[in-house]
């Protein structure tokens, strides 16, 4: 799985881990921010969250489009400084006045801005260290290991966000409102990081770089572009845009994690964990979770002795430390907040993409690999899924203003299992894996040469328009719509869009 991949990939990768680790520090906690500072009502909160989203997933058209002129480097480099001021404005304390709402406002746009500069062409860069010949066959592998770093950051920014704020309230006496400020301030921290490593690993990338300033491939091995007719360039332009219209109802309803998910998780879950359960809270036992499965896979996957007692080590002592941490379990239990949910999903993800590489290189040797598109229609048929599991456990719950209103009161209503959202998460995980870093690595193959930025940055505008439609769930949330009816809406939402997939899925694979 590691092996054979440009080099170029993992200092591409690790710069974008540093950036997504401060973006989902803030992401985790931004919503209650938004109520707990400005005392927004749950529908405004949902509608500013998910703008911010549209405006981060939307402005990489304009990165792309200013890449496609400029350059891709010189985009990357100018996105990182122009979130770091959008961060450090975000995390002044400025209170709760207007002033601070329009200080709160041009943060969010200056951070939209810069990871519109950013993402997307890091993301083309990824995928041009694949055009030389002896990488072709590694695109897709690539991009999926590239998905997993960038979730290495994701899976410790709720942790860090929590604790700092922790922090903030116990050693420094800030109030609960004030506390997420130094949550933000993370992720300007983070970004130094980020710059620091794509300039210190600048040499891994750099014929990127010189090709892209000399209008051509320089290096010998690379593959020749492919000269494409009128026709063919809008035949692959139509299927692109055919897969961007499905994107769009994939990120309204796996987005939820930061909106609707979020509020369950407040609302509707026990806030105490205990036994078995409570280890799952604590990051550390994900990572040794982790390391056993990574070990397992090179135990198998070893062919000499050496390789094979390194791999038993990577089993043996997480796994020892884990039992250790079963002996310490507090009889109390541990507190369970509504943001340390979201650390289960990109804990999913750095551990199963291994999973998912390995089946489908052993799919593809025996020469039944699905397509891309296929791939990508599977994954929202397991959205599906997981909105159907959630509209199952929540029949009998009260709905969102009266479990609200009971909470105020001091009453004890139904909550159910924190099993529910960790399992609901794990099914959301199998359809990212499925569906996004597949689809970018379809991008990146499929799109016309001249317009890869354009292309790029249009798969971000699909996921832009899916982030503003997060709000919907939000609003028939504080509309009061039993749960039900706002989880059987994004299930069936994933099946529409599997079933149109599928349904022009011949087109799909004659361009792929």
């Amino acid at each position: 799985m590691f092996e054979g991949q440009p080099k170029g990939l993992w200092a591409l990768a690790l710069a974008n881990t540093g950036e997504r680790f401060g973006y989902y520090t803030m992401l985790a906690v931004f919503l209650l921010y938004l109520q707990a500072n400005f005392g927004f009502a749950t529908g405004t909160a949902s509608g500013i969250y998910s703008t911010f989203l549209m405006m981060v997933y939307f402005l990489p058209v304009i990165g792309g489009i200013a890449a496609d002129k400029f350059g891709f480097g010189k985009m990357v480099t100018t996105g990182i400084f122009i979130m770091f001021i959008g961060y450090l404005l975000l995390s002044a304390p400025l209170g709760s006045d207007t002033v601070a709402i329009v200080a709160m406002g041009a943060a969010l746009i200056l951070i939209s801005l810069g990871t519109g500069l950013f993402k997307g062409n890091l993301q083309v860069m990824v995928g041009k260290l694949y055009d030389e010949e002896r990488f072709a066959d590694k695109r897709d592998s690539g991009f999926s290991l590239f998905y997993m770093a960038i979730n290495i950051g994701a899976m410790f920014a709720p942790t860090a966000a929590i604790k700092i704020m922790e922090w903030a309230q116990t050693s420094l006496g800030q109030t609960e409102a004030e506390s997420y400020h130094f949550a933000f301030a993370v992720a300007c921290a983070s970004l130094i990081v980020s710059i620091a490593i794509y300039y210190a690993f600048s040499g891994t990338y750099k014929h990127v770089l010189a090709n892209e300033k000399k209008g051509q491939q320089a290096d010998k091995g690379a593959v020749k572009v492919q000269e494409l007719s009128p026709a063919e360039t809008k035949e692959r332009i139509v299927c692109l845009c055919l897969v961007f219209a499905v994107v769009i109802f994939f990120w309204m309803a796996f987005h939820q994690n930061g909106n609707t998910l979020t509020l369950f998780a407040r609302d509707y879950t026990q806030t105490q964990s205990f036994g078995l359960q409570s280890m799952a809270f604590d990051v550390t036992n994900l990572v040794a979770c982790i390391f056993i499965v990574y070990g397992l896979f090179g135990l198998f996957q070893s062919k000499t002795s050496k390789g094979k007692a390194i791999s038993s080590a990577v089993v043996v002592l997480p796994a020892l430390f884990l039992a250790w941490k079963y002996t310490e379990i507090s009889p109390e239990g541990v507190k369970v907040v509504a943001p340390i949910f979201q650390q289960f999903n990109p804990c999913y993800v750095v551990a199963l993409t291994p999973v998912s590489v390995a089946l489908f290189g052993w799919l593809n040797r025996k020469g039944k690999e699905p397509s891309s598109p296929r791939k990508i229609g599977l994954g929202m048929l397991v959205a599906a899924a997981a909105f159907f599991l959630m509209m199952s456990c929540s029949f009998g719950l009260l709905s969102p203003l009266a479990q609200a209103d009971a909470i105020k009161a001091g009453a004890d209503p139904a909550r159910v299992s924190a099993n529910l959202l960790i399992s609901t998460y794990l099914v959301l995980t199998f359809a990212e894996l499925l569906l996004s870093p597949i689809g970018i690595s379809f991008v990146s193959k499929v799109a016309p040469p001249k317009y890869a930025g354009l292309m790029m940055g249009l798969w971000f505008a699909a996921t832009a328009i899916g982030n503003q439609l997060v709000m919907i769930p939000g609003l028939l949330w504080g509309a009061d719509v039993s749960l039900p009816i706002i989880w059987g809406v994004l299930a069936g939402i994933c099946l529409l869009s599997a079933a149109f997939i599928f349904a022009i899925i011949k087109k799909l694979e004659k361009v792929a």
